[in-house]
């Protein structure tokens, strides 16, 4: 006569088993009322968008591809990218300095870093657009000698010159710390490695830190670029013909002041999107080693 199996009975106090086939997710009530509540509040501010007539849609649309909007977002893009460029070549010179052994260079390189970082944007292009001011000329010559040539400052300093100019020492100085930042974050034994492979003091930067450093510099540089659109709407104070100025210029001739601020803010909207996903895959680009 076969005898069936017995199981063990479960002593006191022994661990459970848990049939995770039969879990089911935790209810929180407090994230479906927050979900509620954000649902109803932008609901709310969708139909506050929808139905004030006084943002006048129509209106907007109407200017939205205005020869004289196009025309400053163009010169708004333009001088983004001549100030980017300018500021991060002159960025990497910095941090190029501030790294180097040399104390001098190094001490130089962080006053600049200092003082441009400390001195707001639209301080700075209203300084250089006054310039003239304190240099009526400006001369070309031996320091402390006889001068060669002299300009005069206003006829030199324009919007556009005071713009550049203004905007790219502000940059530089933040894009100094961006790039030290980054090649700081790679290790030294990366360039110990490169050289004891017979790379040169170059070859070892180019070709082995940078490519690991531009992981680091990519995601903060793109913001600073994106940051960079989005200040230039500050040369308007120097009466330079950028989106915003050329917005302005429309609205103080029709008094539509909302609709033409809704012009400039869709088109910042748009570039500054279209931008984000550019920066997106660059960071993907520069990050497929580390995944």
């Amino acid at each position: 006569m076969s005898v069936a199996p017995q199981t063990a009975a479960p002593q006191a106090g022994a661990p459970q088993s848990v049939d995770v086939a039969a879990a089911r997710p935790r209810v929180r009530p407090l994230r479906w009322v927050a979900g509620a509540v954000l649902l109803v509040l932008v609901a709310q501010f969708a139909w506050f968008l929808v139905t004030n007539p006084r943002f006048e849609w129509p209106v907007a649309g109407t200017y939205l591809f205005d020869p004289n909007v196009l025309r400053g977002l163009g010169m708004t893009l333009l001088l983004t990218v001549i100030v980017m460029l300018l500021g991060s070549v002159l960025g990497v010179l910095l941090a190029a300095g501030r790294l180097s052994g040399f104390r001098p260079v190094a001490w130089a390189c962080g006053v600049y870093v200092t003082v441009f970082r400390s001195i707001p944007p639209l301080v700075q292009l209203i300084f250089w657009f006054n310039l003239g001011y304190l240099l009526p000329r400006i001369p070309l010559g031996i320091p402390f000698g006889p001068t060669f040539v002299s300009w005069p400052t206003n006829s030199v300093i324009s919007s556009l010159t005071a713009a550049v100019i203004g905007l790219t020492l502000h940059e530089a100085a933040y894009m100094a710390e961006i790039v030290r930042a980054g090649i700081l974050a790679v290790d030294g034994g990366q360039r110990d490695a490169a050289r004891a492979m017979g790379f040169t003091a170059r070859q070892s930067f180019v070709k082995v830190v940078l490519p690991q450093a531009m992981r680091v510099i990519v995601p903060p540089a793109g913001s600073e670029f994106i940051s960079l659109l989005k200040g230039t709407s500050l040369v308007s104070v120097i009466a330079m013909a950028d989106l915003l100025y050329s917005v302005q210029v429309i609205y103080n001739r029709t008094y539509e002041i909302v609709p033409l601020l809704i012009v400039a803010c869709a088109w910042y909207l748009v570039v500054v999107i279209s931008l984000s996903f550019g920066q997106r895959r660059l960071e993907r680009h520069f990050g497929k080693g580390q995944r």
